[in-house]
């Protein structure tokens, strides 16, 4: 490093792998250039190692802009970031602390009844894209590493009966029917639905692959597809592109047409995922095992030891599928004669 004069104001040039870089102190006091000097030096040094200097002063909206854009986000982070920006988007990350949590969780008890179930969702997203800043360089540390949510109340999951499901699909909206169709027929989460491809589907094998798994490990996996559901995909079959649209177009929430359904179907409460809970349930209600079962719903195996030995193979799927037609066939028939009655 050297430092040299130019007309009262000292300048700083050095060199690094060859190369000389020069730039101005901006000051004449000798001390404070060599001080600006030195800063200069391990800028470069950074900028030469791609060592990201932390950013403590970024608003969080632009840190949001930068999640959304580099950060793998998922759909439902952009759901939580609609209710978290304008709280959040002005204050800088490196401010954020729990006392500030705490009086988001004020307001929004405040402002709209929302459960603690609810605000515990947007604080999990907010602590996830901290996190992320964290990886990225931005923060040195997440101040929300060891935040205490507020001790949920778990409803009971609902199963929906064969008669509700009757209510519910002549209920549903056209572009919603098919999807409820799917997830009661493949206990197939909502993001995977919605992210299905026609490049996935083999009708010839009645097979439906999942590639956008949930799961940590992202598993993909195949479920044999129901008569009714092969049918309704034959009915619907497209080269390519997403298997669920809304008028040619990418679905991004079901939400509205969710609860417009369970309205006009006279169902109290079911919430969508509830519908991979009764493929569950009408799976174990039919006799099939717990392996297979998790096998098809693409549960994450964990810890468990022995799924390390565990493989399903695809002929116990197609038996577990048959199982479960029979089953809801039996249960239906009540219906079906009260109907011809």
């Amino acid at each position: 490093m050297s430092l040299y004069k130019r007309r009262n104001v000292y300048w700083s040039y050095l060199f690094q792998d060859g190369i000389r870089h020069s730039q101005s102190t901006g000051t004449g006091n000798r001390r404070l250039a060599e001080s600006i000097e030195q800063r200069f030096k391990e800028d470069l040094t950074r900028s030469r190692h791609q060592i990201v200097e932390p950013k403590p002063q970024m608003p969080f909206g632009e840190l949001a802009a930068r999640f959304l854009a580099e950060g793998g986000a998922r759909p439902w982070h952009l759901d939580r970031l609609k209710i978290l920006l304008p709280y959040w988007s002005g204050i800088p990350i490196g401010r954020i602390h729990k006392s500030i949590v705490a009086d988001y969780r004020r307001r929004r008890h405040a402002a709209k009844s929302v459960t603690d179930t609810t605000i515990n969702r947007d604080l999990q997203a907010l602590r996830h894209i901290l996190y992320w800043a964290q990886d990225e360089g931005f923060l040195t540390a997440n101040p929300l590493t060891r935040l205490r949510l507020v001790p949920e109340r778990r409803k009971p999951r609902a199963i929906l009966g064969c008669g509700a499901e009757e209510r519910l699909l002549a209920a549903a909206a056209s572009h919603l029917r098919p999807i409820i169709m799917a997830a009661l027929d493949t206990g197939m989460r909502r993001g995977e639905l919605l992210h299905q491809l026609w490049e996935h589907v083999d009708l010839g094998r009645n097979l439906l692959f999942v590639t956008q798994s949930k799961t940590a490990g992202g598993e993909s996996r195949e479920i044999p597809l129901t008569e009714r559901l092969a049918s309704l995909l034959t009915e619907r079959r497209q080269d390519a592109g997403l298997v669920f649209t809304f008028q040619a177009n990418p679905i991004q929430q079901i939400k509205t047409a969710w609860k417009t359904a369970m309205r006009r179907a006279e169902i109290r409460y079911c919430r969508f995922h509830d519908l991979r809970h009764t493929f569950n349930t009408r799976l174990m209600e039919a006799g099939v095992m717990q392996e297979v079962r998790k096998a098809l719903m693409g549960h994450s195996t964990g810890e468990d030891i022995n799924a390390i030995y565990t493989h399903v193979e695809l002929p116990a799927k197609r038996e577990a599928i048959r199982k479960l037609e029979r089953w809801v066939r039996n249960q239906k028939q009540p219906f079906d004669s009260e109907k011809e009655a």
